[in-house]
């Protein structure tokens, strides 16, 4: 998978910077710059007016308390309380000002995503796990968020107050100042050898966290079929293996990060206590006075938290670094060119295939193409049956009507325009499809049915439910304005189907595509659907993929796919007469099920193996 790839990239170490990877967050962070600039700025002078606290309590050791001044000593106190309430109304602003404008920017994000993933082509989906995309419209989206609130603002801020805190030193006793700043060399040396392994590791977690959620989400959709082979036990053990996985990452994560803290927790202590020694000295010899010393050892105690919290904070941007990644790989996805600007079809000709060729992009370099050289034609009012064995590529060969699929080569026309001159939008209002595999959604059954046609009255609904023989919805607790759950799955197989199939009509579609739509209906209903269907087939064009003989009946012609090509046209009487490879199939001779990409895998939804 693409992600595993990735990840070996991470390892090896071919990946960019963390910050040229933060950096590409700036059109989006653009947006709240002027809120970033003021939280920066609040929380600046914040660690500023700490600063000044050690400054104020040298001066009360050298004035007031040396020369027991008791009335001197109220007005540095009073400074002292006030420094301490401008602190925290600082840090107040620095947290109000900017949590509704990063709400916004992660949503924003998160809809560019949303919007990113329906764009891009059925290929691409093919070889990403859901879960992937998942856990980067969540964590990822999160983790980028929370940099920006709080690691970006604070990495710019312990910076000034280290640098600030620095020069108020130097001026307190240079001597002292150099005792405390001797770790920063190993200090920096150390960071950087710490960013290299924890960004690796960061990525690996985040890559398994999105393997995991792919795994919970197939086995939540697909507890039926675990549960009817008695599969819970050996999922339940995948699912502890990438957990084990996950958790020995996150250790190795939390290995770095403790080694880090260790090291800069114990060093700055060290030259701290060091720097103590020598200023007891230097006040023993009279050389520095006992409020500069308390100052100074107070500015040191204040630069602990921007020191201290550089391995949170290097860590921190090295996730969000590795989650822009992610995300970014995402949206750096090309799309399928759309340059179609046509908006009228020409003279009625129907659908044609003209030596359309077909392979999967990451099919091997030297595997045939799935589909050799297609030349079909569809005239305009027809039906045509596309019938052949499994894995002949007849669903991958109606995916490309739509452009589901692009053609590797080759020409597909609809009355004569070639699809690719079609926007994407206007050549699927044209083209409808029934898949074999009946997809619903959380969401109602006028929702579902009218996805087929958001524009379409209660008059459409209605006929279109009927013509699929989905009389059911009114026994349902709300009837059309019934929720059916995820997947549909509260539903039959067979129901499910129907929806289906009616939400392909509703919109009365110039040309009709059905995947085998009749394969999870009881035979009496069937029947029924196939009467209500050739009235709806009598004014459209369609392609019917068919898997056996009562659905072959429906077509005017009959196509049979063989070794990616079609072998033979006719009608159903002509193809037995004249094609072994015809009969062959309709005999059952061979095992007619759904292939390709879209085909079912749940026993309990099809009866796709029979025929008659």
């Amino acid at each position: 998978m693409a992600e595993n790839r990735q990840d070996d990239d991470v390892v090896t170490g071919s990946h960019r910077s963390t910050v040229r990877s933060l950096l590409r967050l700036w059109p989006y962070a653009r947006a709240v710059r002027g809120r970033l600039a003021v939280s920066v700025s609040a929380a600046s002078l914040a660690m500023l007016s700490t600063l000044a606290v050690p400054v104020v309590l040298g001066r009360i050791i050298d004035g007031p308390l040396a020369e027991r001044d008791l009335a001197g000593l109220w007005p540095p106190v009073g400074l002292l309380l006030l420094l301490g309430m401008v602190e925290a109304a600082l840090f107040y602003t620095r947290r109000v000002v900017l949590s509704r404008p990063l709400g916004r920017l992660e949503a924003a994000m998160r809809a560019d995503l949303y919007a990113k993933l329906q764009r891009l082509p059925v290929s691409f989906h093919d070889r990403w796990g859901s879960g992937q995309m998942l856990s980067r419209a969540t964590t990822d989206m999160n983790a980028m968020r929370l940099f920006l609130a709080f690691p970006l603002v604070f990495l710019v801020v312990n910076s000034v107050t280290f640098l600030a805190g620095t020069v108020v030193m130097f001026t307190q006793d240079w001597r002292l100042a150099l005792i405390v700043l001797l770790p920063a060399a190993p200090l920096f040396v150390l960071t950087r050898r710490f960013e290299s392994g924890y960004s690796g590791a960061a990525r690996r977690a985040q890559d398994q966290n999105g393997d995991l959620a792919t795994v919970v989400e197939e086995s939540i959709l697909g507890i039926r079929i675990l549960k009817a082979f008695g599969r819970h036990r050996s999922m339940a053990e995948h699912f502890r293996e990438q957990s084990h996985q996950l958790r020995r990452t996150e250790l190795r994560k939390a290995h770095l990060l403790a080694n880090l803290w260790a090291v800069i927790v114990g060093l700055p202590e060290l030259a701290l206590g060091c720097a103590l020694a020598v200023g007891a000295y230097l006040v023993a010899h009279d050389e520095l006075s006992a409020g500069t010393l308390v100052a100074f050892l107070s500015t040191a105690l204040a630069l602990r938290w921007p020191v201290e919290s550089l391995g949170w904070l290097l860590a921190y941007a090295n996730e969000a670094a590795t989650a822009t990644d992610r995300f970014f790989e995402v949206m750096d996805e090309p799309e399928t060119e759309d340059p179609g600007t046509a908006t009228e079809l020409g003279a009625s000709d129907g659908i044609r295939f003209t030596g359309v060729r077909f392979r999967y992009p990451d099919a091997p370099a030297d595997s045939p193409d799935l589909l050799a050289g297609i030349d079909l034609h569809i005239r305009s009012g027809e039906t045509m049956a596309l019938v052949g064995a499994t894995g002949s590529g007849k669903t991958t060969l109606t995916a490309l009507l739509p452009r589901l699929y692009e053609a590797t080569a080759g020409r597909i026309t609809l009355d004569g325009r070639d699809v690719r001159e079609l926007p994407r939008e206007k050549l699927r209002e044209l083209v409808a499809m029934a898949f074999e595999e009946p997809t619903l959604f959380s969401a109602t059954v006028r929702e579902n049915v009218l996805m087929g046609a958001p524009g379409a009255d209660e008059r459409q609904l209605r006929s279109a439910l009927a013509t699929a023989q989905a009389g059911f919805v009114d026994t349902l607790p709300a009837g059309v304005e019934t929720e059916v759950g995820e997947q549909g799955l509260s539903l039959s197989g067979g129901q499910r189907q129907r929806l289906a199939l009616a939400r392909a009509v509703v919109g009365e579609p110039a040309f009709l595509v059905l995947d085998d739509p009749l394969s999870a209906l009881d035979v009496h209903t069937e029947a029924l659907v196939e009467r209500a269907l050739r009235e709806v087939l009598g004014s459209t064009t369609a392609l019917v993929v068919a898997h056996r003989p009562s659905t072959v009946l429906l077509a005017d012609r009959v196509a049979v796919l063989a070794d990616g090509r079609i072998e033979a046209v006719g009608t159903h009487q002509e193809l037995l007469r004249d094609c072994p490879h015809y009969r062959e199939l309709m005999s059952g001779g061979a095992v007619l099920v759904p292939d390709g990409p879209f085909a079912s895998d749940d026993p309990f939804t099809s009866d796709r193996g029979h025929t008659r």
